[in-house]
């Protein structure tokens, strides 16, 4: 029962899950199939062994420059900055968007010790200064941290002379990209405002 215990653990430290789903989920998969458990194992060793960060953008990728930052239709002069990789494919999920993207990698957090050092903000700011951009999103998520990290990028790009935008209102304060429905990202997207 050892192994049973330590998978419950393992699995209840996932987001959303407690002991109770993760109970579930250990005994489910103790009655699938051999080779569904070794398949999620081989994934699993995957995304450790052949997961990285774009060297463009930041997204977890395969490939480096991921998909995205090499793909010619995307818009290379539009960079939408968001706080995570799993931001990106809320907004793709909406298909109002065709530029490209950089991520931060978390939010400015001083109660969790997190400045803007510990966050992916030189490498956008070299971004900019070496391409021809002309506009900056600020995607960040509706909450405190996220207006704070936005109001810090909007002083940081003002020597950069580029359109810098928000994405409008229509998200919840509080609330995360990654649960946001793909109406309200897309309205979110077409009411974006310059921020002055």
């Amino acid at each position: 029962m050892e192994t049973l215990t330590r998978l419950v653990r393992l699995f209840s430290k996932l987001p959303g899950l407690g002991p109770k789903s993760a109970n579930r989920i250990v005994y489910h998969l103790l009655k699938c199939d051999k080779t569904y458990i070794e398949a999620l194992s081989k994934g699993l060793e995957d995304l450790i062994v052949n997961i990285k960060e774009c060297s463009v953008c930041g997204n977890y990728t395969d490939c480096d420059p991921c998909s995205l930052c090499s793909d010619p239709s995307r818009q290379k002069d539009i960079i939408c900055v968001v706080e995570e990789p799993k931001d990106i494919q809320a907004i793709e999920g909406t298909g109002e968007y065709t530029g490209v993207y950089h991520v931060l990698m978390g939010v400015i957090s001083p109660i969790n010790g997190i400045g803007p050092s510990d966050l992916r903000i030189p490498q956008l700011l070299n971004r900019i200064g070496k391409s021809k951009i002309q506009e900056i999103i600020l995607a960040t998520n509706p909450t405190v941290e996220g207006d704070t990290t936005a109001l810090y990028l909007l002083d940081k790009l003002k020597s950069f002379h580029v359109r810098v935008s928000r994405l409008a209102l229509g998200l919840p304060m509080g609330g995360d990209l990654e649960y946001a429905d793909r109406l309200t990202l897309a309205r979110a997207f077409s009411g974006r405002q310059e921020i002055n």
